[in-house]
């Protein structure tokens, strides 16, 4: 009998050859004298896969403990400081699973090294946040030593422009020189502060940005979102963190304020409309609307802060998210820079934001404006009708586009005696009849009422966009080559095998990478 060997994510070797040379590298293990530079070598190691997607189960689960089920058979004195170090270092299930080896091997005598007993043996000796008055970042330091030995700071950098996730991570061991040069830099900036911060207020913080960083990473479709290093320090960063005494507290960013409800945001959208800042806005109705979208941005994407202003945050609404997601009229398009800059001086006093501050977030949006009328792509440039696009686009989520136009094709012209046109693809009795009409050919099948119910569930999936991992690997086939239906059977046989298991769903979604050569019906 043969067996297939399995293979790296990246499909071009086979973990075990990989596992090999991670244990070939653990070798130096036995040559460190301190605990911290263990840990740091085994953190690198832990960070080769991390944030990638594997197909067929979870990296950790497979690449993690697959490693640390390698390093028990091989059973060598590199093998057992692996393991006692990945008992600290790494996830719930490869700890366990890492210390049960390790506890064994040690049974059978094989020698381990000195720092063995001090790893992970470390105390927390303070916390300290670098932010900026804008709120777009904290950079969070935490000390930590090993019996009032071997002082090291653990630095994550937070970015609140990304949705509060940890960018970037690192270690030092010049703990005072760090610190020192940090209140140096706010000393002499007024856009900086140095403050200490609680410990339990830097693990709530620092939990809530790893999570954010590992969901950005899983549902990226580009290059990773955090820098180089954070990959290698993101197994010590967590065990670290573990160190810190928990609390309840909310990980908030500074200048967090209290929920807006639905009218608190129209107050304050007039607020802003009657204030001397807005008082050229030429086109009141556009102005109105700018602001809204402003204030929305503001509350569902920036933790409920829609008054903070930055020339960071500026520019990534102007030219990341209006892009992507909001449907803008000619004239709402022409306004929204102008209105933007008015949003920024009538917020930045209220925030306390220095005169400073304020200056370089105007520069930030007069120098982003040019490149708005290049990153906003109105749909109607590129041929497609407006009153078709606002069918389409009733809540204005440009980002829907697409998944809805591949939903309901058939959306204009005449079928017999119905008008296509007159046919509301957010209502669901309309929806039927634009599915039925779809299916014209297939009138005298069986299963046709069957059929057209998954389809409209499918339809009505890509709509609202959920599960996100359904459109996405309807464009994975779409750019194979497949066409609409064979791809929409492929989504309906995978649904209706699943069942009411999202979980299941999404995975099974994400395994897909091409339609089998006799697709199911």
């Amino acid at each position: 009998m043969s067996h297939r060997r399995r293979r790296d994510p990246r499909g071009t070797r086979p973990p075990d050859d990989v596992f090999a040379e991670m244990l070939l590298a653990a070798r130096e293990l036995l040559a460190v004298r301190s605990p911290l530079d263990a840990e740091l070598m085994v953190s690198d190691m832990l960070g080769a896969w991390w944030g990638r997607r594997l197909r067929g189960g979870d990296v950790e689960q497979i690449l993690g403990e697959g490693l640390v089920d390698y390093a028990a058979k091989a059973g060598t004195p590199a093998a057992l400081s692996l393991l006692v170090s990945v008992a600290y270092l790494g996830t719930a299930r490869q700890a366990a699973k890492a210390e049960g080896a390790a506890l064994a091997l040690m049974e059978s005598d094989v020698p381990r090294p000195g720092w063995a007993d001090r790893v992970g043996a470390v105390k927390p000796a303070g916390c300290y946040v670098s932010r900026d008055v804008y709120g777009d970042q904290d950079t969070v330091v935490c000390t930590f030593a090993y019996n009032g030995e071997d002082r090291h700071a653990l630095v994550v950098v937070v970015d609140y422009n990304m949705g509060g996730m940890a960018r970037d991570a690192w270690v030092s061991s010049q703990v005072d020189k760090l610190l020192d040069q940090a209140r140096l830099e706010a000393a002499g900036n007024e856009l900086l502060r140095f403050e200490e911060l609680e410990p339990q207020q830097a693990r709530a913080l620092l939990e809530f940005a790893m999570k954010a960083a590992r969901a950005a990473a899983h549902n990226r479709k580009g290059p990773k979102p955090v820098s180089d290093s954070y990959s290698a320090y993101h197994a010590f960063a967590r065990a670290r963190i573990k160190a810190l005494p928990p609390g309840r507290m909310r990980p908030a960013p500074a200048h967090t304020e209290a929920p807006y409800s639905r009218d608190r945001r129209a107050m304050l959208a007039a607020e802003f409309l009657a204030s001397d800042a807005a008082e050229n806005l030429s086109d009141p109705s556009a102005a109105s609307r700018c602001a809204d979208h402003i204030i929305e941005y503001g509350c569902d994407q920036d933790f409920g802060r829609p008054t903070r202003v930055s020339p960071t945050k500026c520019e990534t609404f102007l030219l990341d998210w209006l892009p992507r997601k909001v449907l803008l009229t000619p004239a709402e398009q022409d306004a929204m820079p102008h209105v933007l800059s008015a949003w920024v001086r009538f917020a930045g006093p209220r925030i306390g934001l220095p005169e400073q501050g304020v200056r370089a977030t105007l520069d930030a949006v007069w120098e982003a404006m040019g490149r708005f009328s290049e990153a906003y792509r109105d749909p109607a440039t590129f041929g497609l009708d407006r009153s078709l696009v606002e069918r389409l686009l009733p809540d204005g989520d440009l980002s829907a586009l697409a998944r809805r136009a591949f939903a309901f094709p058939l959306l204009q012209g005449m079928r017999g005696a119905t008008n296509l046109d007159l046919l509301n693809p957010a209502d669901e009795a309309d929806r039927r009849i634009l599915l039925e009409i779809d299916h014209t050919g297939e009138l005298d099948r069986a299963d046709l009422e069957e059929h057209l119910a998954w389809h409209e569930e499918i339809a009505s999936r890509l709509w609202i966009g959920d599960p996100p991992q359904l459109w996405e690997a309807a464009q994975r086939l779409l750019d194979l080559g497949h066409d609409r239906h064979e791809v929409m059977h492929v989504l309906i046989e995978i649904a209706e095998r699943i069942g009411d298991h999202p979980d299941e769903l999404a995975a099974a979604l994400d395994d897909i990478a091409d339609i089998p050569d006799e697709p199911p019906l």
